[in-house]
């Protein structure tokens, strides 16, 4: 299974970005996909999750409603949608698919441990 992360770009504070992810080589219906990022100098943090299904979404509550996560199983892609970004969002981020074993509805959303297969990821800056 692969993942190819798209979409990263510069642009400034309250600008708009949509990342995206294909996922190829798996059966992208089977698993539940999250995002995380790695600011300059910082750990990987987490920053969206969403189940198989689509049904439900997890954000990190530094997000605050401002980016939405998405999925098109035809394309077998995973999106995240980013508005009014602050230069604090400036990072890699990169997306991952979750081992089917560890549901995010069921074992922590934001645990690293549980996502098996990551992305190259893609870099956002965003200026002030």
């Amino acid at each position: 299974v692969q993942l190819q992360a798209s979409g990263g770009g510069l642009v400034q504070a309250g600008d708009s970005l949509r990342l995206s992810c294909v996922v190829s080589g798996g059966t992208f219906s089977s698993n539940d996909m999250g995002w995380f990022r790695q600011p300059p100098g910082k750990g990987r943090e987490f920053v969206s999750a969403i189940t198989v299904d689509g049904g439900k979404v997890y954000y990190a509550d530094y997000v605050n409603g401002r980016f939405t996560i998405s999925k098109n199983d035809a394309a077998n892609t995973v999106y995240l949608q980013m508005y009014s970004l602050k230069p604090e969002d400036t990072a890699v981020y990169y997306c991952a698919r979750r081992s089917a074993r560890y549901p995010v509805n069921i074992y922590d959303h934001a645990a690293r441990r549980y996502y098996t297969t990551w992305g190259q990821g893609t870099q956002v800056t965003v200026s002030s």
